[in-house]
């Protein structure tokens, strides 16, 4: 089993939203969608924005893999689909089921992610 973690400011995503291309680089269309239809959507997108971090770190991948190749899915619960070079780095570490727990204040978004060994 693996574990990561991460944390970040709300304002920094809220920055980061109002620079052209950044919702598209870093979020799937779905993504997209559900984070604007909430009431404060920095709040959102930075709480995906940890828990694609922690999936990383989980994963042993760090940061190094494309955004929209981890996509948070699902709720009440959220749940990861990995598509592209990040689903062929899990394969190859043998990761098996993703749990992903994410949470958000008005201003810090956390997220933790456990990956489990393929059995």
């Amino acid at each position: 089993m693996k574990v990561g973690v991460d944390i970040i400011e709300i304002e920094r995503i809220r920055r980061a939203l109002s620079r052209d291309g950044f919702r598209e680089r870093c979020f799937t269309d779905a993504e997209r969608a559900y984070c604007d239809s909430r009431h404060d959507p920095a709040q959102s997108y930075a709480a995906r924005f940890a828990g694609k971090e922690a999936v990383g770190k989980a994963l042993g991948c760090g940061i190094r893999f494309t955004w929209k190749d981890v996509e948070i899915v699902g709720r009440p619960k959220p749940g990861v689909r990995l598509t592209g070079r990040t689903a062929a780095f899990a394969e190859k570490v043998s990761a098996g089921a993703i749990d992903l727990s994410m949470t958000h204040s008005r201003e810090i978004a956390a997220a933790i992610c456990v990956v489990a060994a393929r059995e």
